[in-house]
């Protein structure tokens, strides 16, 4: 069999990366017999907005090094793109798709379903996709408003899936709203697929370190960044932006590897995150970690997959920047999120089992 993923391969973005790698991992040490790629469709205006974002230069927020660090993100994000995807050939729309003469296609995971984002395309809700197998794996939906009209080529592509699965609420609901029945819930790639420890000078480095991380609290008041400030310097703790910078970390750790950026979280002493895989690269190296969210469709994606492991105590907000101490003094159980992760990872191996492989009626 052979076994197309179409998704976000192409985003300079750690999550990006991470979930293409994770769930193409996870096909081909599973089912060896199969071939997987990463079908490589590419939204350009998606690639060029997001890749520009590398070159913006913010003076009153960067330092003339951190930005000579910002603008080689592209092509530390390509060469590991080169060395661990499987990529096809470049192809442009669903007829060229069609031509690789794939057995059975997935769309997803991240914001591929995200209908009213730059990205948004026909194709990732198979419009014009011919293979025996179609199926959604732990497609997101970001932020979209489903009191908003649907798309006509959502409502009818998503017809012509095989199978459905979703990762969040959203993506659910708009399944039900569509469809009329609940998809099977999985969990975002990156937790089906157990990351090797990755070892390089760099991460001995910091295994020899204490710190507090930082991936992407935007606008936290000023006030928030003093408390944290204040703990680290009481207690001995260096701080380190994840593949990002602030005037005030430690060092310059921008740009980074994408195995590099597993290993930031895994040794941190405390997580501060505002993202949905920052949430979940927290969960998945089980470190002490709190998340403050401002972008609307973050808020929908954290708070939906806290809730699944009954973490939404670790979100404050604007007015709780007083709990800071609390949280960064209150360690995490994972107990639960082990025994409730277990059950979901199960389901989630199913439906790509039963979806890829079950004989069809």
């Amino acid at each position: 069999m052979k076994i197309g993923i179409i998704t976000h391969h192409y985003i300079k973005n750690y999550g990006a990366f991470l979930q293409t790698y994770a769930l193409q991992q996870y096909l081909t040490e599973t089912y060896p017999e199969a071939e997987v790629v990463i079908v490589n469709y590419v939204n350009r205006k998606h690639k060029i907005i997001n890749i520009g974002g590398c070159f913006r230069f913010f003076y009153k927020k960067e330092s003339l090094k951190a930005y000579m660090e910002k603008i080689k993100i592209p092509a530390t994000f390509s060469k590991a793109e080169k060395k661990y995807l499987n990529i096809t050939k470049r192809v442009k729309n669903a007829e060229e798709i069609n031509a690789l003469g794939l057995d059975a296609i997935i769309i997803g995971s991240d914001e591929v379903w995200h209908y009213e984002d730059k990205a948004a395309s026909p194709i990732k809700f198979a419009c014009g996709l011919k293979a025996d197998r179609i199926l959604s794996y732990a497609p997101s939906c970001g932020g979209v408003n489903l009191e908003h009209p649907i798309p006509d080529y959502v409502k009818e592509g998503m017809k012509n899936f095989t199978s459905i699965s979703a990762r969040d609420d959203l993506s659910e609901k708009l399944t039900e709203t569509i469809l009329g029945y609940k998809p099977t819930r999985v969990l975002d790639p990156t937790l089906i697929y157990d990351f090797p420890v990755y070892e390089d000078a760099f991460v001995k480095r910091l295994q020899k370190e204490k710190y507090i991380l930082m991936y992407f609290v935007e606008k936290m008041p000023e006030e928030g960044h003093e408390r944290i400030r204040k703990y680290a310097k009481e207690h001995g703790l260096k701080i380190y932006g994840a593949g990002e910078y602030a005037k005030y970390y430690s060092d310059i750790t921008i740009n980074v590897s994408p195995f590099q950026w597993v290993e930031m979280f895994r040794n941190a002493e405390f997580v501060f995150t505002g993202t949905f895989h920052g949430a979940v690269f927290s969960l998945i190296t089980q470190r002490n970690f709190a998340a403050f969210l401002t972008n609307p469709s973050r808020v929908k994606k954290v708070n939906s997959l806290l809730g699944q492991f009954d973490l939404t105590e670790r979100i404050f907000k604007e007015e709780e920047l007083g709990r800071i101490e609390q949280l960064l003094q209150s360690p995490i159980d994972y107990s639960t999120f082990n025994e409730k992760k277990a059950q979901v990872r199960q389901s989630s191996y199913d439906f790509l089992q039963e979806a890829l492989f079950s004989e069809k009626e």
